[in-house]
């Protein structure tokens, strides 16, 4: 492998097994950036490792994995860490009167208690050297929410307000917060997706039956998941920039959809935002 010059900034990325993150730990290295890859599965870590990463295993719904993985990360950099990018989180489709508790309890422990948790774990150290980056891998559908998505609807509202009030906090202290809002995005999202729908929908007793089984065929079509479905790359651009900007901007819309969405959201009604949601799910799980 050929040797690349290190710009000097190290970052920890979460949910590099495919997908965005892996697509963002390549761009960075390729900018000179040292990269601390993470995966929650040993296997994805062995695949990193193989490609040259210095990867960790980093399980977000594991406290002690979180701990484990800041000690090997700080150990990797030398005890300083320029930018953490919190990427790592999965979808769990389902109507809201069918997640359980526990469904809803194992959304949140990945998408938001596990980041917080890391997070939360890491500030310390950039407080202590004067500067740091903190970018959040949000969604559109923490902006918007549609039909069949509300614990991952949830799971990023939540991110996004708790990320306002982080920024808030951090004012001044010379670490950066970054929103990132990304629509669709090419990525085995909708495979691990239907994945956690098998495991946590009792379908055939459902009230939503009939839809589920549309849904399905969705969840399972190969191709763009949605219209104006963008590679990772798009992804990459929009972290390069909060990552090397004097002033990074608070939130980074990706795709159309997110552009959208975030416009009709301060025009619309919330009646008419609702019939457009709407006939956007009919039109989706035909």
């Amino acid at each position: 492998m050929t040797e690349r010059k290190s710009n000097g900034k190290s970052i920890l990325i979460s949910g590099c097994s495919s997908g965005i993150g892996l697509c963002v730990a390549r761009g960075l290295r390729e900018r000179g950036y040292q990269i601390i890859a993470s995966a929650r599965r040993q296997e994805d870590v062995e695949k990193l490792r193989h490609e040259g990463f210095s990867a960790i295993r980093l399980d977000l719904d594991d406290s002690e994995s979180i701990r484990q993985a800041v000690r090997e990360t700080l150990t990797i950099t030398g005890g300083g860490l320029y930018a953490l990018f919190n990427n790592g989180a999965y979808g769990q489709p389902g109507a809201v009167e069918d997640l359980s508790r526990d469904t809803l309890r194992a959304q949140f422990e990945s998408n938001l208690f596990g980041t917080v948790e890391l997070t939360n774990q890491l500030i310390p150290v950039m407080r202590r050297q004067g500067f740091g980056r903190i970018l959040q891998n949000s969604s559109v559908l923490g902006i918007i929410s549609l039909p069949y998505r509300g614990a991952y609807n949830a799971s990023k509202y939540a991110l996004e307000g708790i990320t306002d009030t982080l920024r808030l906090e951090l004012h001044g202290s010379g670490i950066h917060v970054s929103l990132i809002e990304p629509g669709p995005i090419e990525s085995r999202f909708r495979a691990n997706a239907f994945a956690m729908y098998k495991k946590h929908i009792d379908a055939e007793h459902s009230a939503h039956r009939d839809t589920y089984r549309r849904m399905e065929k969705r969840l399972q079509k190969a191709g763009p998941a949605a219209p104006f479905t963008l590679p990772p790359e798009a992804v990459l651009k929009k972290v390069i920039h909060a990552l090397e900007s004097p002033r990074p901007q608070p939130r980074y819309y990706v795709t159309v959809p997110t552009w959208l969405f975030g416009i009709l959201r301060r025009l619309l009604s919330t009646r008419m935002l609702d019939r457009v949601l709407r006939m956007i799910s009919r039109g989706e799980n035909k």
